[in-house]
């Protein structure tokens, strides 16, 4: 036995049947569609193995964590390695419901092992590893023996919250998972982001593929299968399996209406406070809900810049989604959304990215969207205004970004527009403008 199990347990499931499911799942004898590349997880995936490090996928479901764990096995093949070698277990299929746990992850080592016979170190992926509670003991037991290469992946940040921190601490390294980005929903669309002269060739193509974007989001089978329905469906999985069963919650209209409430006013600042009255409940609970949501990487939380820890916690959150598709089959819409879907998406690339971020505001109500830190220092300062066109609108956020970036002491900052490119001086701060599709295909 990989663990020891102090007491007798009876599965209800055979080890045949355990078999089945895993040749099912896995390319022993056939191989599996795999969909298309994701190259830049693909390359960090594969370097991480090579540390001997368990690796960990996470990010919403729904995000390709599952085809790039098939993706990674396929390269796995291609490279040499014998499919005997190579494991992949799917902990949310339900032909294993009712026997998720501890014991299950053991026997299913055990049939594969008994079964496949690998002669080197297998490549172990386990897939929804969050459903099995104590899953990090049987992971780091195999990896205290040197016993397998480990990927494991799961739809919420609980996976490497506290509860989990003193086993894991020093054994996992993580790669976050997003829906697609716009360089990765042009490849989805049969265009190459990186060959410049044809995205230049085809800016009104671009252009085009770029408002699709900004409305479908880049659930990756979303974008393929052209399905709205789908975002509801996945909206709907997120909330009742990801927050309603994990955190046994049973005010789920209120689960409910505060996740369409914060989709609704994505790029907003909002408070706690004012969102009690709006659900008739206590703050703790919206504290609480807000927390699940937020885990299940729905939502996103940005805190304003301040040099005052104290400041950061008292001053309100601006909230983002995690796609703005899904946002938008959900929420609630408004003219004028394409502004705040337009930050949105910054705040996702910058995100995406690794970036430290806040927002700024002063006391006289001057805001600006993105201030990028760089270690101690602040790097960059971002505004978005989509109708720059209008001259108040233009004058209040290129304001802003003046004086913010004269508080920070940084010598220019950014606007990201909808197709005007430029640049001016304003005060002695140089502002550039740059075109969302170029931004986001750093294309500046």
């Amino acid at each position: 036995m990989l663990l020891n199990i102090s007491k007798q347990i009876i599965f209800m499931i055979t080890k045949d049947e355990i078999f089945r499911i895993l040749t099912d799942w896995n390319m022993w004898e056939r191989d599996q569609e795999t969909g298309f590349p994701r190259d830049t997880y693909n390359l960090k995936i594969k370097n991480l193995l090579k540390t001997g490090q368990i690796v960990t996928l996470t990010g919403v479901r729904r995000a390709g964590k599952s085809t790039l764990m098939k993706q990674q096995m396929r390269l796995l093949i291609q490279s040499g390695v014998p499919r005997n070698e190579i494991l992949y277990v799917n902990l949310e299929d339900p032909r294993f419901e009712g026997e998720l746990s501890l014991p299950l992850l053991t026997r299913v080592y055990e049939v594969y092992m008994e079964n496949m016979k690998p002669v080197n170190k297998p490549y172990i992926f386990l897939d929804e590893i969050q459903e099995i509670a104590g899953w990090e003991k049987f992971v780091v037991s195999l990896q205290e023996r040197n016993a397998a290469h480990i990927v494991v992946s799961g739809s919420s940040s609980r996976l490497l919250s506290s509860e989990f921190s003193t086993l894991l601490t020093g054994r996992h390294l993580d790669v976050e998972v997003f829906p697609l980005d716009f360089p990765e929903y042009l490849y989805f669309s049969g265009m190459d982001p990186s060959n410049r002269l044809n995205i230049v060739a085809n800016r009104i193509k671009v252009e085009g593929l770029l408002k699709e974007y900004i409305e479908s989001g880049g659930f990756p089978l979303a974008v393929l299968t052209h399905n709205k329905q789908i975002l509801f469906d996945y909206f709907r999985d997120i909330i009742f399996k990801d927050v309603v069963y994990r955190h046994r919650i049973r005010e789920v209209g209120k689960v409910n209406a505060l996740a369409k409430f914060y989709l609704t006013n994505i790029s907003s600042q909002i408070t706690f406070n004012k969102i009690k009255n709006f659900l008739n409940t206590s703050i703790e609970t919206i504290e609480r809900f807000s927390h699940y949501l937020a885990s299940s990487y729905l939502i996103f939380f940005l805190k304003r810049f301040s040099y005052s820890v104290k400041d950061q916690e008292k001053s309100p959150r601006k909230v983002y989604a995690i796609d703005t598709g899904l946002r938008n089959v959900v929420a609630h819409r408004f003219l004028g959304d394409y502004g705040r879907l337009a930050e949105n998406i910054v705040f996702l690339h910058l995100l995406k990215l690794g970036k430290e971020l806040y927002y700024w505001k002063d006391k006289e109500q001057h805001e600006v969207d993105f201030i990028i830190k760089e270690g101690m220092q602040v790097g960059d300062a971002v505004q978005v205004c989509w109708a720059l066109e209008d001259e108040k609108t233009k004058k209040r956020e290129v304001g802003g970004l003046v004086k913010a970036a004269k508080e920070l002491k940084l010598r220019e900052g950014m606007v990201i527009t909808s197709e005007y490119k430029g640049e001016e001086k304003v005060n002695d701060i140089t502002i550039k403008y740059v075109p969302l599709s170029s931004f986001l295909l750093n294309f500046y």
